[in-house]
């Protein structure tokens, strides 16, 4: 695919996937969506961990209102189950680790398209609006999945409800997010995490993300069943081999990924 509404760069196994609309706040649109299920379908097969990032002041606004249809009589279900859904498993079901690097403002579905990555880290001049009532809508784009989940009920009804800015810090609190960075210090950061991922045991961070996803439809008992499962082929891995090497060898591991 040729990209237009994007960019995506592959460097020592880091891949970057850049939302490139900032003259609108990089507000999604068909082509975006489309091109970011691209992105990180080919981005899982070429790199060990996935940025997403954006260009501009502002990480996203959210859903383009200008997007082609008549706004008049939306069919929002239609764009949620074809343009929404596969972009949002493309990130969430990312072979290798994910990073959302919030850059700026992230509202409303480009607040959620964030969230939706493994690890979230936001410059702290940045915020999170789940807009949606201020138009009349229920959040969406994986937003009544992922908020309970990262920052408890109580806090997800509130910002769902009052549709109010959460500052960075703020979001960092309440464990919506994994960190929130000063603003010198934001750019250096995240690719420091992503380079830690890029060189880390790929295999066992596919079985992170797996049993900590499962955990919400477990019970303890088929929890550790799951953990016992994934735990034996980790232990049969390269990677928990040179672990061990170099733990012993008091050095450095060299993972592969494998």
């Amino acid at each position: 695919m040729d990209y237009e509404t994007i960019t995506l760069t592959v460097t020592d196994g880091v891949a970057v996937v850049r939302l490139n609309r900032p003259e609108v706040m990089n507000a999604l649109n068909t082509r975006m969506r489309a091109e970011i299920t691209h992105a990180f379908g080919a981005a899982e097969t070429q790199a060990r961990v996935v940025v997403l990032t954006a260009s501009g002041r502002a990480f996203c606004s959210g859903q383009d209102l200008t997007d082609k249809g008549d706004i008049a009589n939306p069919d929002l279900e239609r764009t949620l189950r074809d343009e929404y859904a596969p972009m949002l498993r493309a990130i969430a079901n990312c072979a290798v680790p994910t990073i959302a690097a919030v850059n700026g403002a992230a509202a409303g579905a480009g607040a959620n398209l964030a969230l939706c990555a493994d690890v979230v880290i936001a410059t702290e001049s940045a915020y999170f609006m789940q807009a949606f009532t201020r138009i009349g809508l229920i959040p969406d784009a994986g937003g009544t999945y992922w908020m309970p989940r990262s920052m408890g009920g109580p806090k997800a009804m509130g910002a769902a409800l009052f549709a109010e800015k959460i500052s960075a810090k703020q979001a960092d609190a309440w464990g919506m997010i994994w960190e929130c960075v000063a603003d010198d210090a934001f750019e250096a950061q995240w690719q420091a995490r992503a380079a830690h991922l890029a060189q880390g045991p790929t295999l066992a961070y596919g079985f992170v993300k797996q049993a900590i996803r499962e955990n919400w439809s477990h019970d303890l008992e088929a929890q550790i069943a799951l953990e016992g499962k994934l735990q034996g082929t980790a232990g049969k891995s390269r990677d928990f081999k040179e672990g061990v090497v170099a733990f012993l060898e008091k050095r450095p591991a060299k993972f592969e990924g494998r």
